[in-house]
């Protein structure tokens, strides 16, 4: 709350330096910041009585939205790529797979490498266990597993980190 919507009898005002100026009745409060030709800013509302600063709001709430706006910058957003197979991909094909796997665990990404079953191939899941060893060795140097292979439905699925996080 600003100005004229604070509504309380009396608040505890705080200049502009930071300087306590006591308990004081809001007119007064709002007299002595227009005279500095500033805002009068209700703090902590939920004290007794309500804590109020004089300050210029609009420097304040710009100050505020480039601080937001700084902080959205510096975080990173971890997304999932994922890298299907099949049991009889080829060895140059699977190369190639691990290829990008590194690109991705370099940028900082998570990856989902996944091997699709169809048919009778899901009577030999243990071929996928085999590609997923070499993959994950073939990556060692970029990223760690993270959940170990999985089935989940005709699939079979396994998640690798970024190895720096």
């Amino acid at each position: 709350m600003i100005n004229e919507q604070i509504r309380d009898k009396e608040v505890r005002l705080i200049d502009v330096d930071g300087e306590q100026l006591g308990i004081v009745p809001v007119k007064e409060a709002q007299r002595i910041a227009d005279e500095k030709k500033l805002d009068l800013v209700k703090i902590s509302p939920n004290a007794k009585p309500p804590v109020c600063k004089i300050m210029d709001y609009g420097k304040h709430r710009f100050d505020q939205q480039k601080r937001e706006k700084e902080a959205r910058k510096k975080q990173k957003v971890i997304s999932i790529k994922e890298l299907r197979l099949s049991p009889n991909t080829d060895t140059h094909d699977i190369n190639v797979k691990i290829k990008k796997a590194k690109e991705f665990l370099q940028d900082g990404d998570k990856v989902k490498v996944s091997v699709r079953f169809r048919g009778r191939e899901l009577g030999h899941t243990e071929v996928a266990f085999k590609i997923f060893d070499n993959f994950a060795e073939a990556v060692s140097e970029y990223g760690v597993v993270e959940k170990a292979p999985k089935m989940e439905g005709r699939s079979m699925a396994m998640f690798l980190a970024p190895k720096n996080s």
